[in-house]
């Protein structure tokens, strides 16, 4: 008889997670359309320095006039990134598009790290005023890869908890509830809100200790 250690690690075999995309909402729903302009140059310059390790930065498009649609978009070559607003709810959203390796315990925190940088960049950046900020406890998870990951049972069953473990890193042990997504006509994904308010700081030290 196995040990649920042993049906748990079975479990997780049973997908390999690619093309993560992390979304942390930001604070505010209806920000002056100025703040979301100084977006635009801001990633200019982080293509200009290639600020993110690991990432070919290439482009940016304004999808502002999408209602409801993908935002601001970082284009890179493995992965791009967004002030989106998809289903109204703003946030800075991280699209993992080549192939990582390692893990998916690993896989999964590499794009929470990805977009806790970024998040930790634009809440620095002075052409902001501090008007764009992630609002602490709210992040939406997604796996862009209907494929890798249709939505449904099996697939719950295999990423949560590979979603619970790093959550624990993530949050230090604090109360959180998951909400997964329960339309079979959207991607895998869910949606997590920490009881606990953290700072993006203290979010990515969690991650790294």
């Amino acid at each position: 008889m196995r040990s649920i250690l042993e049906e748990e690690t079975a479990a997780d075999q049973t997908i390999d997670l690619q093309h993560i995309n992390a979304k942390l909402l930001l604070e505010g729903s209806d920000l002056d359309p100025g703040v979301l302009d100084a977006v635009i140059p801001i990633f200019h310059s982080w293509i200009q320095s290639q600020i993110s390790p690991g990432h070919l930065l290439i482009d940016v498009a304004d999808y502002r006039h999408v209602h409801h649609g993908p935002g601001i978009v970082l284009v890179g070559h493995e992965a791009d990134y967004a002030v989106d607003n998809t289903n109204g709810r703003l946030g800075l959203r991280y699209n993992r598009k080549a192939v990582v390796t390692g893990t998916n315990d690993e896989k999964l925190a590499q794009a929470f790290k990805a977009a806790l940088s970024a998040a930790k960049q634009l809440q620095e950046d002075t052409r902001l005023n501090k008007k764009l900020n992630f609002n602490g406890h709210d992040i939406e998870i997604f796996v862009n890869d209907r494929i890798i990951a249709p939505n449904g049972d099996a697939t719950r069953q295999a990423f949560d908890p590979v979603l619970r473990r790093v959550l624990t890193q993530l949050f230090a042990g604090a109360e959180y509830s998951v909400r997964y997504e329960s339309d079979l006509r959207r991607l895998f994904g869910a949606t997590i809100h920490s009881e606990r308010v953290f700072p993006v700081d203290e979010l990515i030290q969690n991650l790294n200790s």
